[in-house]
């Protein structure tokens, strides 16, 4: 007992000494908070949202095929008449004109005007990132974030040659004598849009970081692999959305909750070999699509209902509740979509939509996570998504750019 109140003297004493009181030698001290850092990437990240939606305007305009060639450090657009029937007489050259012979030279010009806008904004993001990021190094406060940054940087510089991969298998010579509506490859849309939403993922999740630094607090056993859970499984379906679309297949099936009166489409499995229908089949993506939007229904309708310990962050319980909402709205546009037949603002809102939800399920997650050092597990796997989404990409499209084999993506099944 005499040694026990000796060193409470003791200790009592150093603390005085120090001037700080016994309450703050105690206190866990949270990381740094550099908002202006914070703000750039969250913002980085809704400019990476505007081009998301500037890109589903753009294929949904049939746009996309309307510029035949890439820079890049782009290039003027046409600014005389001469320049404007140049250009038009340079798409005439591709096979898309083959099906669009009535398109007058106002019209090439809206569809111009969107693939050109698209490809702009794509410039105007990456130096939204590029020159902040020179100017917070300079001062020295990034540190810390260098492997993300390096992999955002990464990611930003890939999508425009991914972009430009994919407009070209809708510009292939081979597809000329073909019946079908010509599109790109949707393997080679699902690539691009998956890098979008991965950098938008990491962008959303390094803000949080940074704005918003892990506190070790109790969780509930279960919600944290729910929120991960949920977050995962909205991306998911917001890949099937690319296959989707890519096959056109929002135009089929046109019925809800059967599809043209079965629960199971009986063409499910109809191509050879057997993973082409996850990719070209238009009665399996679809399919895919619901299936996967059912099980994102189930996890994040369970995230938003399960019970909230007062012990719980505040931005977990804001976020959860609010995916929850975005939830009903997002399933209402995407049945609203189907059945009304795809039409431009609906199926544009019904993609912002997939992002908002993804962005309260990301928040969902990480206000829940425990360790400072668990975003490594997140920003890792984001980054992987970068070359397995291209070689996964490239891989299912192999057969098709061999020489001599079927063109799969100029059309539905």
């Amino acid at each position: 007992m005499m040694f026990l109140r000796k060193s409470s003297n003791v200790t009592q004493v150093l603390l005085r000494r120090c001037r700080v009181p016994a309450r703050t030698a105690i206190t866990f001290a949270p990381p740094p908070v550099d908002k202006p850092v914070g703000y750039w990437l969250l913002g980085c990240g809704g400019l990476v949202a505007g081009m998301v939606s500037v890109g589903g305007l753009t294929r949904l305009t049939r746009s996309g095929l309307s510029m035949t060639d890439w820079k890049l450090q782009g290039s003027l657009p046409p600014a005389t008449k001469e320049d404007w029937e140049a250009e038009f007489e340079r798409y005439k050259q591709f096979p898309e004109w083959e099906q669009r012979k009535s398109m007058s030279l106002d019209e090439f010009k809206t569809i111009y005007w969107w693939e050109y806008g698209h490809r702009m904004f794509g410039r105007v993001v990456g130096v939204a990132f590029c020159a902040p990021l020179v100017y917070f190094g300079m001062q020295g406060r990034l540190r810390g974030l260098e492997p993300r940054l390096a992999a955002l940087l990464g990611l930003g510089a890939t999508q425009g040659l991914v972009g430009w991969w994919m407009v070209r298998s809708g510009l292939d010579e081979s597809a000329r004598a073909s019946p079908r509506e010509i599109r790109v490859s949707p393997y080679r849309l699902a690539t691009h849009l998956g890098l979008a939403f991965s950098t938008y993922s990491l962008l959303v999740w390094t803000s949080l970081d940074v704005l918003s630094p892990a506190r070790p607090t109790a969780i509930p056993t279960a919600l944290k692999p729910l929120a991960v859970a949920s977050a995962t499984l909205v991306f998911a379906t917001a890949l099937s959305g690319a296959f989707v679309a890519g096959n056109d297949a929002g135009r089929a099936f046109n019925t809800f909750p059967k599809m043209d009166g079965h629960w199971v489409p009986p063409d499910l499995l109809a191509l050879s070999p057997v993973y082409r229908n996850f990719g070209e089949n238009a009665a399996t993506v679809q399919f895919d699509h619901r299936l996967l939007a059912l099980a994102s229904t189930c996890a994040v309708g369970a995230l938003a209902l399960a019970p909230k310990p007062a012990s719980l962050p505040p931005a977990f319980t804001l976020a959860s509740t609010a995916a929850g909402g975005l939830l009903l709205a997002q399933v209402s546009l995407g049945v609203a979509t189907l059945l009304l037949y795809v039409p431009v603002p609906l199926a544009a809102t019904h993609q912002l939509g997939s992002l908002a939800l993804l962005t309260a399920t990301l928040c969902a997650a990480h206000a829940l996570k425990a360790t400072p050092g668990a975003y490594k597990i997140t920003a890792s796997a984001l980054a992987l998504a970068l070359p397995l989404s291209a070689l996964t990409g490239l891989a299912l499209d192999l057969p098709a750019s061999l020489p001599g084999g079927e063109h799969f993506w100029l059309g539905g099944c």
